[in-house]
């Protein structure tokens, strides 16, 4: 319906958005957060006088309530909204609204805002949602050019704003195999900037950027974040202001003329969302309920899973799967999964990257025999690819050098040997196309480990070098959309040298990340923890490896590697065709386990202990209707204080009785002084069990124990 108020009132989800339109200036957002109740047409126009600051004699220096894209003509001096020109004019855009509209659909309330500059002849539209399923709120903008005048665009930044109380800080850094290590700092006047620039979100991405009050945690203090849903070069900013503007931004990072505007074009934004909660815990289940109301959100249990990665590296023949499938299938896999090796040539990571034909020499009868054999066996069968990269050491690179991205100086930097297959170039993108969907449907392949080990660098477009990293997202994008079209029922995991391509955008249309490449659990129980903060358990993939981790060395029992996997998406990298009877017995006891909780994981809402004890964790997942929960208390190093004391348990409904038992999956105790209430259980109020909680058992490093809580 068209608009004729100046507020207007977005409600769903749990969520208030208050948006200012007046004076024909783009929208002002005067509220986001916490719903606000049923508001009459009076208490909006009061919203919106009450948030009007005292006026100086500078339009410059009070702090306005600033538009969802900031504008010099109105006086905004900070990050900009629009960046872009027309050789050099057209630079300072003054967009005036010409209509709005607000709409309601299953899925949202929106509000689209028309704008135009006349003298520019550029138009723009920016639309602002939240959410009914999750709360979550999102917006973006589609610039259009109207003058013959090419109009180059390199950045269009969106905001949303958050309150004074927002004085803190939270981002994630990290790098191969130490994904999402959580830094904090004061919000302070200036720019807290991370940026992605190597076309894809990387491992050091943030996920998110989040602003709280202070000391904020999982289950107390209220906090916003944004997150941009965009698997390429991206920024991310936390932004204050003198007058005590205090705003998150967005924007896809372009490249030097990589969107240029004929008359007609058109640029869209990728989404801009944000979410709020009282805690992190409230904020990252809006994320899990987005998800899981998503289209792309797998149906059905998650398979546990067999990868043959670190068992078997490059070594692989039909005999040695076939004997690997049939120790899967006894365990209890319900998924076995070829990693990197099967390809034509392919004996190390030096060579034969982009040749997607099965290698005549491992495998005379091809992959059939081991596809047909894993469904015998009650599995299904899954491939590892690297679509987007390619030796220089392959025939694909010597047949099709032109495919290569080169900004002008040739292929550039190796990196693992490898380069990156433009796919922006429609040749590379059908051979691609045809080799993978062709496999799919030879194989029956129910689900791709989809791996990109290579930043985009000097990824320019053979011939022309322009730049092709957004070509590349979107290029990746579509092909990802035309599997699931070909091949209904298709999974695809998004691995990027583990976590570094996990984000809302590649999530429409996989079924699975990565979080790191690295299966040692004392890494783990932090990187799922804030990997959490966006991505649900169900869609995390969490593997048992082997007693010494392959990337740290460290070395750890069976329990506490099994007990960190069953989290997630549990799968298994043990080699299978090693290890004794009694491992084997034993993780299939945690297979089984997994399976018995696997609704519970995979469906509840994960919860998060705040304890003063730095070097302990507790963390779980309750069930939507709270009638049960696991939870798992850790300790990751040796504690200040021994031992650590009575920790509450979180999530649970004050008003019902619950009876608490410890649970071993595969038998014995994880050691160390244990309290009297641990061995025959306990059964206490919701209530008590969250202000006073349980004494916690004595543990040593890296160990854990779990503890099953059912309503009685």
């Amino acid at each position: 319906m068209r608009i004729d108020s100046d507020t207007v009132h977005l409600r769903a989800g749990g969520t208030s958005v208050v948006v200012q339109l007046d004076d024909h200036r783009l929208p002002r957002i005067l509220h986001w957060g916490e719903d606000l109740g049923d508001l009459g047409e009076e208490a909006l126009q009061l919203i919106a006088l009450t948030a009007q600051p005292a006026v100086g004699d500078s339009a410059v220096t009070y702090p306005q309530p600033v538009p969802m894209l900031g504008q010099l003509h109105e006086g905004w001096l900070g990050r900009p909204g629009l960046v872009g020109d027309s050789a050099g004019r057209r630079w300072a855009p003054v967009f005036l609204t010409t209509g709005s509209e607000l709409t309601g659909t299953a899925e949202a309330v929106t509000l689209t805002v028309e704008a135009r500059d006349d003298a520019y002849a550029l138009s723009l539209v920016l639309e602002l949602e939240v959410l009914h399923a999750s709360g979550l709120v999102r917006q973006r903008a589609r610039l259009r050019n109207g003058s013959e005048e090419v109009f180059r665009v390199d950045g269009l930044e969106l905001a949303l704003p958050v309150p004074a109380e927002a004085d803190e800080l939270l981002d994630l850094t990290g790098r191969w195999s130490l994904e999402r290590v959580p830094q904090r700092r004061a919000f302070d006047v200036g720019e807290w900037v991370r940026a992605s620039r190597g076309g894809k979100p990387g491992l050091e991405h943030t996920l998110l950027l989040a602003a709280g009050r202070p000391g904020f945690g999982f289950r107390s203090g209220r906090v916003w974040a944004t997150h941009l849903a965009w698997s390429g070069n991206q920024t991310l900013a936390a932004e204050r202001t003198p007058a005590n503007i205090r705003r998150l931004s967005a924007v896809e990072g372009l490249a030097a003329g990589e969107v240029e505007l004929a008359e007609g074009d058109e640029y869209v934004t990728p989404w801009q969302y944000g979410s709020w909660g009282d805690g992190l815990d409230e904020l990252a289940a809006r994320f899990h309920r987005h998800l899981r109301s998503s289209d792309a959100h797998p149906a059905g249990p998650r398979p546990v899973l067999v990868n043959t990665w670190e068992a078997v590296y490059f070594d692989q023949d039909l005999d040695t799967l076939l004997r690997f499938a049939e120790e899967a299938a006894a365990i209890g896999a319900e998924r076995f999964v070829v990693d990197d090796g099967w390809f034509v040539g392919r004996r190390d990571d030096t060579s034969s990257l982009g040749d997607w034909v099965v290698d005549p020499e491992r495998w005379p009868t091809g992959l059939g025999p081991l596809a047909d054999r894993v469904r015998e066996l009650g599995m299904d069968f899954g491939l590892w690819f690297e679509p987007e990269m390619v030796n220089l050491d392959s025939r694909l690179a010597r047949e099709h050098p032109e495919w290569i991205f080169d900004a002008g100086h040739g292929t550039g930097l190796p990196s693992r040997h490898q380069h990156v297959l433009d796919l922006g170039h429609p040749e590379a993108y059908a051979y691609v196309l045809d080799r993978m969907s062709d496999l799919i449907g030879e194989l029956g392949i129910a689900y791709v480990k989809w791996d990109h080990n290579r930043y985009l660098l000097d990824a320019g477009h053979t011939r022309s070098g322009r730049p092709g990293l957004r070509a590349q997202t979107l290029a990746a994008y579509r092909l990802m959309d035309e599997l699931h079209r070909r091949h209904p029922g298709l999974e695809i995991e998004s691995c990027a040298s583990g976590g570094g391509r996990i984000d809302l955008g590649v999530l429409e249309r996989t079924q699975r990340v990565w979080p790191s490449d690295c299966n040692d659990p004392h890494e783990r129980l932090e990187i799922l923890r804030w990997t959490g903060l966006l991505v649900p358990p169900e869609l995390q993939g969490t593997h048992l490896g082997a007693a010494e981790s392959h990337t740290t060395h460290r070395t750890h029992p069976l329990s506490y590697r099994a007990e960190k996997a069953v989290w997630g998406h549990f799968g298994v990298e043990l080699d299978l065709l090693t290890v004794d009877d009694e491992t084997k017995r034993d993780v299939s006891g945690w297979i089984a386990f997994h399976k018995e909780h696997r609704a519970l994981l995979h469906g509840g809402t994960s919860v998060h202990a705040d304890l003063t004890e730095t070097a302990a964790r507790l963390e779980g997942v309750v069930a939507p209707a709270r009638d049960e929960a696991l939870f798992a208390f850790s300790i990751t190093e040796r504690p200040r204080t021994w031992p650590v004391g009575r920790v509450g348990l979180p999530g649970l409904d004050d008003a019902r009785d619950y009876a608490v038992r410890a649970v071993f999956p595969v038998g014995g105790t994880p050691g160390g002084a244990q309290p009297p209430w641990l061995s025959d259980g306990v059964t206490l109020p919701g209530r008590v069990l969250r202000l006073v909680g349980l004494e916690m058992p004595s543990l040593d490093p890296d160990r854990s124990v779990l503890l099953h809580v059912r309503a009685v």
